[in-house]
Formats: C-alpha cells, structure tokens, sequence
C-alpha cells in the first residue's frame, strides 16, 4: 500500500510552488505564514497542511494578491478564494499550479474546475502539449526527488488518463479513412506508464488511422496473434523504464525474431529507454521517436 508523504522539508516545499526557500522564510517571519516544527537537529519540517496553505498562497500570490493581504485572510477561507480564481483563470502557469494544488489535496473538484477553465479557451490537444506534459515532466522530478508520493502520482496520472480516454472515445465510433497502415500500441511486459501510449492511441484516431490498443505490460508473443489479421501494422510502443537498460538490445532481437515470417514489419518505439539502443544492431524495421509531436508529425 503507497503510504502518503506527511513531513516535507523547505526544499520539497520550494520545488512544490516555485517560492525560493529564502523567500518561505521571510513569510514565516514577517507574517507567521507557517509554522514549521524542528527536529532534533533543528531542521524545519512541514506538514501536509502547511504545504497545502503554501500552495493555495502561491496561487494567490500569483495571481496579484499582495503577500500581507493573503496573510490576513483566515486559514479556512483561504480554499474558497482559491477556488474561484481557479474556476474563473485559466491561464496555463497558473492551471499547472492548481493541478499541482489539485493532487497535494487529493482535490478531484479542484482538477475538474481548472480542466474545464482551460477547455473553454483551448483544445483537449492543446491543453495536453502546453498543459500535461509540462506537469507530468514536473511530477517526473518531484517523485524522483521523493518531494510527492507515489499515492499524489497516481492520483493526478488517472484524473489525466480519464480526460485521454473521454476525448478518446468521442473518436471510436468513426469508421477509419485511412487504410494503408494499422497501429498496434502495446507496452512490453512489467511497463506500466501508459499515459504516452493512450495520448498517442488518440492522435492515431484522430487521424484517421485504426488504432489497436493492447495496453500495458504485453508479453512479446502475445502481438503474434494480431499479426494473423493485418498485413500492415505498425507496432508502437513506449519504453519509460522497461526493458531495462541492459535488456533493450535483447528485446529488439528477440521482436525481429518473432516478425521474421511476416511481409512488412514496423516498429516504432518512444521513451528514455531508447536511447540504449544500439544502431549496429537496431533492426531495419524499427524506428525511434524523441517526442510525442515527432511521431506524430509522421502519421
């Protein structure tokens, strides 16, 4: 079971809002913003609760509210302040602040609200490229940091994955229009960071293209089965963390081994763990990606 961060330190805080540590310290003092507790050793920590004031601070602050002011208002009003300035702004840096906010919180009313801010200036595709992946990058180095737990993590990913499958599924029910390839999106065994794949499934459809999604943590052999009724995939796949480093090149064998009877075969493959693949060896059929956009741009 994930166990939920309760203590953080002035750094997780300062990584969680953008506000210089030296700056926290200030507010501390000038306006008794925090009260952070001191351990044996005298280092701050801080709790849930004042990283979570932190953050509805920041956005305040962010959004013109003068420091000593915001110091004024009462601790329990400071939510609801919050909230209206979410539900009425949907300025990007500021949406990603509150979708931060949103996942401290486990706030799923807080998502949906900013969600629905942007949506009414944007696109579902314009809100994931300028919106999503910068906080998934973001989450990426505070859960490498251990400033957010796996519980935040996975909350805040399904909340976004829920938003890919509804935009998603408005596109299932059209017949594709384009018949000269057909994608199956699949991620190798014990891989399990989908959100890549399921955004790239969209575009796919979006397209034109038919889209065969199998999901995460797929054992090789199990795509031979598809292979039986297409002439012209396309496999695609996402290598966040799996095969391991030492594994990538073996995996590649082992695919051009399981291709090796059919006509066509197309490989093509995203993900930091590409970066390990070998050129020498790569298969002929296999093709690398650096960013979502540049896949894409190929479809």
């Amino acid at each position: 079971m994930n166990n939920v961060k309760k203590q953080f330190s002035i750094r997780d805080l300062e990584n969680l809002s953008g506000i210089k540590a030296h700056t926290i310290r200030i507010w501390e003092k000038r306006y008794n913003l925090l009260s952070p507790e001191r351990t044996d050793t005298n280092i701050r920590t801080y709790s849930l609760t004042s990283l979570q004031k932190l953050l509805n601070v920041t956005l305040l602050y962010n959004n013109g509210h003068k420091i000593s002011k915001i110091a004024k208002i009462p601790d329990n009003d400071i939510p609801y302040v919050v909230r209206e300035i979410v539900a009425k702004n949907s300025h990007k840096s500021q949406a990603i602040n509150a979708f931060k906010l949103a996942m401290v919180n486990f706030d799923q009313t807080m998502f949906f609200n900013t969600y629905n801010a942007l949506l009414g200036e944007n696109s579902f595709r314009e809100i994931f490229k300028e919106t999503f992946i910068p906080l998934l990058n973001e989450l990426g180095l505070l859960w490498q940091t251990d400033t957010i737990s796996p519980a935040h993590e996975h909350f805040i990913t399904s909340l976004i994955k829920q938003k890919i499958l509804l935009n998603t599924e408005k596109l299932q029910h059209l017949n594709p229009t384009k018949k000269d390839k057909v994608f199956v999106a699949f991620l190798p065994e014990n891989e399990i960071h989908e959100i890549g794949l399921l955004y790239i499934n969209y575009e796919i459809l979006l397209k034109g293209y038919k889209c065969i999604y199998l999901g995460p943590t797929i054992p090789m052999e199990n795509l031979e089965d598809v292979m039986k009724y297409f002439d012209d995939i396309y496999f695609l796949s996402y290598f966040t963390v799996f095969p391991q480093k030492d594994h990538v090149n073996k995996y590649l064998e082992d695919f051009n081994k399981l291709v090796a009877n059919y006509e066509n075969p197309n490989l093509w493959l995203l993900g930091r763990q590409t970066q390990y693949i070998n050129d020498e060896t790569r298969p002929k059929f296999c093709r690398t990606f650096s960013s979502i956009d540049s896949l894409v741009s190929k479809l």
